[in-house]
């Protein structure tokens, strides 16, 4: 079983930088990870995901060229480095992961993933 929390959310106004860690409790080394954000009344959004190895990304088009996400397997933690952040930004973030190495294209859709964690709160301001 894996357990997962997130950290690292607050309060920025736009433009500024926010990083994102969510710490895994048991071996995720060969776990798709994801991150999902959620504002009051929407769908929970995919963010990016991540393989298990880390040798491969992907990112919605909102968030391109401005976050990052990366792992770091010996730590069991994930990581998202929000830059250049937008109001539209603002919402719940969530992290995931399904026990598998491979991030295939279901990895958009939340129903692919296993394991959640509580979520932390990301407020953009004009």
């Amino acid at each position: 079983r894996v357990q997962l929390v997130e950290s690292g959310g607050g309060s920025v106004q736009a433009g500024g930088s926010l990083r994102l860690s969510c710490t895994a409790s048991g071996d995720t080394v060969n776990t798709c990870m994801g991150w999902f954000r959620q504002d009051a009344g929407d769908v929970r959004e995919g963010v990016a995901s991540i393989w298990g190895d880390g040798s491969t990304t992907h990112y919605t088009d909102s968030v391109k060229g401005r976050f990052t996400i990366s792992r770091d397997n010996a730590k069991n933690t994930l990581y998202l480095q929000m830059n250049s952040l937008r109001p539209e930004d603002s919402g719940t973030y969530y992290c995931a992961a399904r026990l598998i190495n491979v991030c295939y294209s279901g990895s958009w859709s939340p129903v692919y993933y296993s394991y959640w964690g509580q979520g932390t709160q990301v407020t953009v301001s004009e």
